[in-house]
Parts: structure tokens; C-alpha cells; sequence
């Protein structure tokens, strides 16, 4: 039988102490660049494929809407895009929900209805689209700081937890992206909160606000159930497997929560072959070594990333390159050496709930990708609540050893705190002059919309091959207005007659059947490869 009081007695009463006056002022520090870092230059970055979409849903179209409209042969400007990426009169907010059940079932509707509200009011822009993402994730500050004070009973610890995620390179980033992933983050530490307020409290009204957090997960992300799931396991053995008053609480608020998503569990059903043709390529099989080797490397975003592509970094930062590469095993080292000390520190009412957050999460994707092939473990986003519960952990060691009785215990982990927090800083830096970062994958808009821009009067031509459809509308954001596009069905034999006048005529990631139709007519020039661009010229007989 568990016993959840073997270590309470032992618990190190030195983490509950205020923090000492130096962090509090390096956390007011670090407050001001979380605002700063979030904000800065988010109206510049790369607004791509996956943000595209987001728009698509909010302006409330479906995409053979898009495609009958665009993608028809005609020539038309590039405005023509841009026109299904934003707010308008003709649609609200069920088109937007029936956009994405028709589209994109595995998504919720939440975000994408929170999101469509925000921007009839504060307009279409791409900023106007982050910044709501920014709010959520400013938000989930002082929701992780309530979370550490109900899990830890350690003011320290919360505002060291605040102190890792203000600076977080993968936290900032999130942050500036028009996806539902900050919300996640968001409803999973409330909902984590709310738990263990429920549990301590008995109270009814909180329980009844955990049922509404765990609507609210299944609404914003499918995996929430992962997390519901951990937290059902945890109160199941805090109760030493006993039907008790407080697991019968926590059945019955989970049961309402999902009872709620019923509506939404039927319009996946009723699309299963759309979401897996959607999701086909997160289907690809990995070896366990590109597995392995990237979970690792994803676990180094949390405190860093200023080395992640070279071909966003100056040429002096290259010595910045192989310290980042030298960096990642020694995040991994403190990611488990914290799991072994918060076991060994604190009683099982803590550790576990860490363990299961983070290992729920982690192993519900990771054991189908290793078992059955995929690649969802190693998306960073689909493993959030993993990354929380790391954290958590590592917020716990920090806390804990700063402030240790030992002088030189605390110097080392002092000066672990300042390399960790200045590898943070360092990244966000870096990442905010760039165009582009890892969280948007190796896009290559921005190189093909500087081409095209050059050119005096340019035609565009492609067609829905691939993923197409969502490059071109990130394109779109890129294009100067004097650009204009022919866009094609990758399923129509016949090609389209292109149309003279033009400086340029340009031809971007073709299916194999267009490519070869057009090889009779024209030379293609390709002048941008790894793009997938080429330059059409009319062959002289």
C-alpha cells in the first residue's frame, strides 16, 4: 500500500520561504523582457502555413470555397488570396466552426472562435492575430505561479517556475504564433491548478470549475484528454486506489467535461477519412534514432534555441552554433538529474503529479510512434504538458538549492540559474531578428517572395499540389500587390493557356503533371531550388 506521507516529514521546509530580495528584482527584470520578447518584431515574422489556415477558419471560407474561387485557371491578383484570411461581412461565427468540422475536424473550435471575436475588433493584421496569443501567454504566468504555490506550498519555487517560462525561448515563440497551442498551455496549467485546489478544498464550486477546465482542454486541443487522463491517475493512487469521495468528484467532473465535447466527438467521426488524409504525413515512419536524437533536441528548446538554423544566423555567431550543440546533452543531464531530486525531496503527492503530467503526455505519442510509426512525439507542441512538467521540476531543484544551507551549493546553482536564464535571453535575441525560426519549419517564403518581388510585372503560376494551397496563402502575405497568380487544380489533365505581358513568369512547386505539360512550351530556369522555383521561358522553334 502507498503511502503518500512518507516523505512529507522530510520535506525541505526551506522552499517555503519569500524569495530573497536579488530575485525578486531579476524577476522584475525578467517580467519586462517577457513582455518585451513576446511583443518585439511579432508583426514581421514569418506568418506561415499552419497561420494561413488559422486565417482561412477565421474568415469563416472552407477550402474547396478557396480553391473553386482561386484555383480555376484565371489570372487574378494576388489580393484574390488575401481575401480568405480575413474578417468580413458575409460570415460569422458558425461558418467558422462549420469551416473547420468540414476541413479540419481534429482541431476545436475554441481558439479559432476567440480568435475570430478578437479580430473583428482589433482588425485583421498579422500582429492583430498574434497579439491574442501574446495575452493568453503572458496569462499563463501567473497561472504556472498558482499552480507551483497548490502543488509545492513554495512562493519560491512559483516565481522560479515564473522565471523559466518569462524567458523560454519555446514559450516566446508560441507566443507569437496565431495557433490554439498558448491557449493550450494556458488551460492545461489552470486546469492542473484547479485540481489541487479541489482536492485540498472538497469544495463543490471547484470541482465544478475543474469540469469546465476540462471542457475547455477538449475544445482548445484533442490531447487535453491526455492530461485528464493524468490527473485521473493521479488522484486514483493519491486515494490508494480507493472509490472514494474525492476520485468520485473528480469522475463525475471529468464525465460532465467530456460529456460537453460529445457535440464536437460526433463531427469527428463524421470526418474520420478527411482528418486522415490531413494528417497522413504526421503518420511517416521515424527510426528510433531520429526519434530519439529529437526528442532530445526538443528538450533543449525550452532553455534555448539560438543555434537551431544556421541560415538565420550571421556568420559570427558560428562559435554561438557549436555551443549550442554542445549545450543540448547537458539540458538533458539537468532535465533528469531534476526528476531524481524532486523524487527524492518531496513526498508522493508532488512528484507524482510531475511524473504523470509529464510521462502521460510523452508516452501517449511516443508509444504509437514507436510501435506503430509516426512522427506527433517529436512536434513539440503535441508534448506541452510534457514540457510543463519539466518545468516544474526544474523550477522545484533551482528553488530549492539557491537558497540551500550550503554556501557552495548555493554559488553552483546560482550560477546554473544565471546560465540558464542568459541562454534564454541569448535565444530570444536571436530569434527576434529573424524572418523565420524552427517553429515555422524550414519555410522557404521568405527567399521566394524576394525573388518575385524584384520582378517588374511577375505571374505566379502553380497549383494545388502538395501543401500548396497553405504556402501560397502565407505567400500571399509576402507579395507585393503588383503580382499576379494562376492557380491550377493538380487533379486537371489540361494546362493552363499562360497568358503574355508579363516581365516574369514564375513556377512554384508544380505537381509532376503540370511540370511536364509545360516542359513542351517553355524552358524552366530553376532559380530557387531548394523553393521549388523556376522561371518559365517561352522556347523559340
Amino acid at each position: 500500500m502507498l503511502n503518500i506521507t512518507t516523505k512529507e516529514n522530510h520535506k525541505d521546509k526551506i522552499t517555503k520561504h519569500l524569495p530573497p530580495n536579488w530575485l525578486r528584482l531579476l524577476m522584475i527584470i525578467l517580467l519586462v523582457l517577457a513582455i518585451f520578447f513576446r511583443c518585439v518584431n511579432v508583426e514581421k515574422k514569418l506568418y506561415w502555413h499552419d497561420e494561413a489556415y488559422t486565417s482561412l477558419r477565421i474568415s469563416g471560407y472552407t477550402k474547396s470555397e478557396l480553391v473553386n474561387e482561386v484555383f480555376n485557371g484565371n489570372i487574378m491578383p494576388i489580393e484574390s488570396l488575401k481575401k480568405f484570411q480575413r474578417t468580413n461581412s458575409e460570415t460569422g461565427l458558425i461558418d467558422t466552426i462549420n469551416s473547420l468540422a468540414v476541413d479540419d475536424a481534429q482541431h476545436p473550435p475554441l481558439y479559432y472562435v476567440i480568435l475570430k471575436l478578437w479580430m473583428q475588433i482589433f482588425g485583421d493584421s498579422v500582429a492583430s492575430a498574434r497579439s491574442l496569443s501574446i495575452i493568453i501567454s503572458l496569462l499563463s504566468l501567473p497561472c504556472i505561479y498558482w499552480l507551483c504555490l497548490e502543488l509545492f506550498d513554495s512562493p519560491i519555487t512559483a516565481w522560479m517556475s515564473v522565471a523559466l517560462m518569462s524567458v523560454s525561448p519555446f514559450h516566446v515563440l508560441y507566443a507569437q504564433e496565431a495557433r490554439q497551442f498558448c491557449l493550450w498551455i494556458f488551460i492545461t496549467l489552470l486546469s492542473s491548478a484547479v485540481l489541487l485546489r479541489a482536492i485540498r478544498t472538497g469544495s463543490r464550486k471547484i470541482w465544478s470549475f475543474y469540469a469546465l477546465t476540462v471542457a475547455l482542454g477538449l475544445y482548445t486541443f484533442l490531447f487535453s484528454l491526455l492530461v485528464s487522463t493524468s490527473h485521473g491517475i493521479y488522484v486514483l493512487i493519491r486515494e490508494k486506489f480507493r472509490f472514494t469521495k474525492q476520485f468520485k468528484s473528480y469522475l463525475v467532473a471529468t464525465t460532465i467535461g467530456c460529456i460537453s465535447f460529445i457535440p464536437w466527438i460526433l463531427i469527428i467521426i463524421n470526418n474520420l477519412s478527411v482528418i486522415d488524409k490531413s494528417t497522413a504525413t504526421a503518420q511517416l515512419k521515424q527510426s528510433l534514432s531520429v526519434l530519439v536524437s529529437t526528442w532530445t533536441r526538443n528538450i533543449g528548446y525550452l532553455f534555448g534555441d539560438f543555434w537551431v538554423y544556421e541560415q538565420f544566423l550571421p556568420d559570427w555567431n558560428l562559435s554561438l552554433l557549436r555551443l549550442g550543440r554542445f549545450l543540448v546533452p547537458l539540458f538533458l543531464i539537468l532535465v533528469v538529474y531534476s526528476f531524481i531530486f524532486l523524487y527524492r525531496r518531496t513526498s508522493l503527492r508532488i512528484w507524482l503529479f510531475v511524473f504523470l503530467l509529464s510521462g502521460v503526455s510523452a508516452l501517449g505519442l511516443i508509444l504509437p510512434d514507436v510501435i506503430l510509426g509516426g512522427k506527433l512525439s517529436i512536434r513539440p507542441r503535441y508534448v506541452i504538458p510534457c514540457y510543463l512538467g519539466i518545468q516544474l521540476s526544474i523550477a522545484y531543484l533551482l528553488a530549492t538549492q539557491i537558497i540551500a544551507s550550503q554556501e557552495i551549493v548555493r554559488k553552483f546553482w546560482k550560477s546554473v540559474l544565471v546560465l540558464l536564464i542568459s541562454i534564454g535571453i541569448v535565444s530570444c535575441v536571436v530569434s527576434s531578428q529573424a524572418d523565420g525560426w524552427w517553429i515555422k519549419g524550414r519555410n522557404t517564403n521568405i527567399q521566394i517572395a524576394r525573388i518575385i518581388n524584384k520582378s517588374a510585372n511577375p505571374l505566379l503560376v502553380s497549383n494545388t499540389y502538395s501543401l500548396n494551397i497553405g504556402n501560397l496563402m502565407s505567400l500571399s502575405h509576402l507579395l507585393n500587390d503588383k503580382v499576379h497568380i494562376q492557380l491550377g487544380l493538380d487533379t486537371d489533365p489540361t494546362l493552363p493557356k499562360i497568358a503574355d505581358g508579363f516581365s516574369d513568369i514564375f513556377l512554384y512547386s508544380p505537381s509532376p503533371e503540370l511540370k511536364s505539360g509545360l516542359e513542351k512550351e517553355y524552358k524552366l530556369d530553376t532559380v530557387y531550388k531548394a523553393g521549388k522555383l523556376s522561371r518559365l521561358e517561352k522556347k523559340v522553334e
